[in-house]
């Protein structure tokens, strides 16, 4: 058995990071995709690597013989690689083909080392290395039968998103062997180039030869082994992340802020959304009307106060719309100035968006991280600014309404802005719930702010929505300057706009969220190293104890489980103790960290 590598292209749309080198050579995890090529050729017991060099090759040849002694490498040049595409490549190797079994690897590759080793073990001699298809991937695909033949390959150009279900995307890692090679593949390489030239791909003459009858191509379908391909800066940067070496990875994903959808097999309990919410009558009703919303301008910033004064049912001046919650509290930052008090922990935002103030800090650790009413009060009387996020984020402790009321009354007395985040209070339980977003609150404590995030509350924060609710329409107003007029999008207006048909649904769901919470707390109890704070919010706040720290056992979750949980470690507040903060999801998903959880207590 020999592998066969087709290096030659240049790898345009890497950009910088193949100015000076080919593809195989740029680095991921800390190691060029060449020595992990390599690596897993040692593990499956591959000495002979042949590859096909072309752009920079002279650097590609002293890397390898410099750099990985224990591969025995036979290079040939491609000297026309800017003019030809990998067809012509493989041509080029064609009688190494008919020399020895094979296995064919792309060069922009990356994927877990045992791969090539169980290809290479399977009984079937001509594999086509495929995953099922998600949305991150792009090029060939395959569509296969009930015993595994492959029966078609389809290009690009003919994918139809109709039947994405049936198809399979190729690797491109390719088990031929020397008969299949000689007999099939190598021949109809010879007239495909003959016909149609140098300038294809070599996926081409596979989707022939799987029209043969005889054809033996047989699917390798990949099962829980990580891979990626590597065509562009974005590419690089998502490979970077699944494959960062061990004491990086947690930083990795970390610092994305988000966008977890391009890792499918991650679940994330870190950022904190309604896994029961929107509906799926809704979610139909969306995409129903998704060609008309991604071709119309949204309306304006009066239009999208009118839906949101329908919506939570106040008056439509005494309404902001943003982009998330985060716009309208870094707008309120800006303008804000003198001293603003708040308990920390809290949502950095806060700490962070008012560069005009000075801040003072309400340290809840002494109280187990729950509110004080008396030291809020009385930190009330030196503050021009309260901040109260309710249910607090990330403990979950939860002020009554009484005492918010309290509060709010003692603010108006002392003349302080009294600002009420809560994103989360939906999520507290059914008997405790209410709302400061009401007329009669409203203008009777016009001193009041109140902050939500619909993007958290309503389960879509791909919408990015949030608004401020005040009778302090002077406020309002300059806050409204800070902002764009189009600070929204159609789809998120269409969704403030319709979003009151659903308001039955949503409290349902928000039920259903205290009872997984009630459920997860009693079950996470088990976990001899985690100590339980309770909550009244869509996630949970643990502290770390014995066996880990809390960077240690966030890290072993997303490296071995794939399970993104939330480090509050350097979190204001907690003075680099051991916390961490689990969101609510749904059953399946909590019993799968809850499991985890189970097997490294019991290690």
């Amino acid at each position: 058995m020999q592998a066969l590598m087709l290096a030659a292209g240049m790898g345009r749309r890497l950009g910088k990071h193949t100015s000076s080198c080919p593809k195989c050579m740029v680095k991921v995890g800390g190691k060029t995709l060449l020595e992990r090529t390599a690596e897993a050729l040692r593990i499956a017991g591959i000495k002979k690597f042949v590859v096909v060099v072309g752009y920079e090759a002279d650097k590609l040849i002293e890397y390898a013989k410099n750099n990985i002694p224990y591969i025995d490498f036979e290079f040939i040049h491609n000297y026309d690689y800017a003019s030809t595409n990998n067809i012509y490549s493989l041509y080029l190797a064609k009688e190494q083909l008919l020399k020895d079994d094979t296995i064919l690897i792309e060069s922009d590759l990356v994927y877990d080392q045992r791969l090539i080793k169980e290809v290479v073990d399977n009984k079937s001699k001509n594999l086509v290395v495929v995953a099922k298809y998600e949305h991150w991937m792009d090029g060939t695909v395959a569509l296969i039968d009930q015993y595994n033949n492959i029966i078609d390959f389809i290009e690009k150009k003919n994918f139809e998103f109709a039947d994405a279900d049936k198809y399979y995307k190729t690797v491109n890692i390719y088990k031929f062997s020397k008969e299949f090679s000689k007999e099939q593949y190598v021949p109809f390489l010879d007239a495909y180039i003959k016909a149609y030239g140098k300038n294809q791909y070599y996926e081409l003459v596979l989707k022939i030869i799987s029209h043969v009858k005889r054809s033996k191509l047989k699917a390798f379908k990949l099962n829980n082994i990580d891979w990626y391909e590597v065509d562009d800066p974005q590419d690089l940067d998502i490979a970077n992340t699944i494959f960062a070496q061990d004491n990086e990875i947690l930083n990795a994903y970390n610092k994305r802020f988000g966008g977890y959808w391009r890792f499918p097999s991650v679940i994330d309990f870190c950022y904190l959304v309604n896994p029961y919410f929107p509906p799926k009558h809704l979610k139909d009703k969306m995409k129903y009307f998704f060609n008309t919303l991604l071709c119309q301008y949204p309306s304006g910033m009066y239009v999208q106060r009118i839906n949101a004064g329908r919506l939570f049912g106040v008056y439509e001046d005494y309404v902001l719309v943003g982009n998330g919650a985060a716009e309208i509290i870094n707008a309120l930052g800006r303008i804000s100035e003198g001293r603003v008090s708040l308990s920390v922990p809290s949502f950095n935002e806060y700490i962070r968006c008012f560069p005009n103030c000075e801040i003072q800090k309400i340290y809840t650790i002494e109280d187990r991280f729950s509110f004080n009413v008396d030291k809020i009060l009385d930190a009330i009387n030196r503050t021009d600014i309260l901040v109260i996020v309710n249910p607090d984020n990330p403990s979950g402790s939860y002020i009554q309404y009484n005492d918010m009321i309290k509060i709010i009354e003692e603010c108006n007395k002392k003349d302080v802005k009294c600002i009420v985040d809560e994103s989360f209070i939906d999520f507290a339980d059914a008997k405790q719930r209410y709302t400061l977003i009401n007329n009669d609150i409203l203008t009777k404590y016009k001193n009041l702010i109140v902050i939500k995030s619909i993007s958290k509350s309503y389960g879509v924060p791909g919408l990015r929505l949030g608004i401020m609710a005040t009778a302090d329409l002077e406020l309002l107003k300059k806050v409204q300057k800070e902002m764009a007029v189009w600070n929204i999008n159609s789809f998120a207006e269409y969704f403030l706009q319709i979003m009151p048909s659903y308001k039955r649904e949503y409290i349902l769901a928000c039920n259903k969220i205290e009872e997984e919470r009630n459920i997860f707390q009693q079950k996470l109890k088990n976990i001899s190293f985690l100590e339980i704070y309770s909550s009244q919010a869509n996630y949970i706040m643990c502290k770390v104890a014995k066996k880990f720290t809390s960077k240690e056992l966030a890290s072993i979750l997303i490296r071995d489980y794939n399970l993104l949980i939330k480090d509050l470690s350097s979190k204001s507040g907690f003075f680099k103790e051991n916390y961490i903060r689990i969101a609510i999801r749904s059953r399946e998903d909590n019993d799968r960290l809850y499991n985890a959880l189970k097997l490294l207590d019991e290690d």
